[in-house]
């Protein structure tokens, strides 16, 4: 039941917090005093920042995988 508890309470704290950096917010805000309607571009900016990194980790990893299946395959043969 703690456990519970404790997952109820990570995501409401999680829903509670503001997922821009410093300097996003601080962009955002210079854009909206400016008179910047469409603030869409720094969201897909913030989103491009977040994926770029697992996209790489994710094709280095796959590199690593398939070059130690092809080695074990050759060692078995």
């Amino acid at each position: 039941m703690k456990k519970y508890i404790f997952s109820i309470v990570l995501v409401g704290i999680q829903l509670a917090s503001y997922a821009q950096c410093a300097m996003c917010k601080a962009n955002a805000e210079t854009s909206v005093n400016a008179g910047a309607k469409d603030l869409l571009s720094i969201n897909r900016g913030i989103i491009y920042l977040l994926v770029a990194p697992y996209f790489l980790v994710f094709t280095v990893g796959m590199i690593w995988w398939w070059h130690k299946k092809k080695s074990k395959k050759a060692q078995l043969q």
